[in-house]
């Protein structure tokens, strides 16, 4: 006993000390006949996927909604690093649109992506046969 104190009462005067619980993977646990357990093997290839580094370029292919004008090549390559607010810059360049003109972007005809998403990372969630597809329009056409 400390102090007069039963040994499960704690005095608020004295620090207490909070252990947190960490899974630790021991080199010394046998090893199975057939490698890795297999939730092992799934977090390596979890891990690999991720490592994987994200493609350089990924191909645009823009498509026009409703009385907006078809472009002669609709087909380009993007760097994938860049935001989706290069994506609309560029598709007002080639349109020859003013920044005052209304233009809005979809992806796969289902929503329109904020200008601060990764071409990269709309490509990874949404490319459809290797190509990120915008639709553009000149009215809002969807929510």
């Amino acid at each position: 006993m400390m102090n007069g104190q039963h040994p499960r009462e704690t005095s608020l005067n004295q620090p207490t000390t909070v252990m947190a619980l960490i899974p630790v993977m021991s080199s010394d646990a046998p090893a199975s006949p057939e490698g890795p357990s297999q939730t092992t093997a799934e977090a390596l290839r979890a891990l690999q996927t991720y490592k994987k580094q994200d493609p350089e370029k990924v191909t645009v292919r823009f498509k026009a909604v409703g009385n907006a004008p078809i472009m002669r090549q609709n087909l380009f390559t993007i760097t994938s690093s860049h935001r989706f607010q290069a994506v609309i810059q560029f598709l007002r360049k080639e349109l020859h649109w003013k920044a005052g003109e209304p233009l809005h972007t979809y992806i796969n005809l289902a929503f329109s992506p904020a200008p601060d998403d990764t071409v990269a990372n709309l490509f990874k969630s949404f490319a459809t046969q290797g190509h990120l597809i915008v639709n553009y329009s000149t009215q809002a056409a969807w929510g």
